[in-house]
């Protein structure tokens, strides 16, 4: 059986949901002896005047870090162009 790979627009709907729910942006990425000297690897979330709480990962890679705290600035730029590409091709 084939499995159709399609976003309909309610699993699109429930990815932006959950992004809405997190914590706010930007989420920043901070790995010790490259961004900072002390403490540990982290993500910083929100910005300099609205900070959160950061995100610390156990047992995740630096690249999985990394992956994580762009995936805030990245997934809602995905849904957008997901939403504008198909506005696109319903206008065909």
């Amino acid at each position: 059986m084939q499995q159709n790979n399609k976003i309909s627009d309610d699993e699109l709907n429930l990815i932006k949901q959950r992004c809405d729910k997190a914590t706010k942006g930007p989420w920043i990425s901070y790995v010790e002896d490259r961004d900072h000297s002390s403490g540990s690897n982290f993500i910083m979330t929100g910005d300099e005047n609205n900070r959160g709480d950061d995100i610390e990962l156990i047992g995740g890679t630096i690249d999985d870090q990394e992956f994580i705290a762009h995936a805030r600035q990245d997934i809602p730029r995905l849904i957008n162009e997901i939403k504008r590409l198909k506005k696109l091709i319903v206008d065909i």
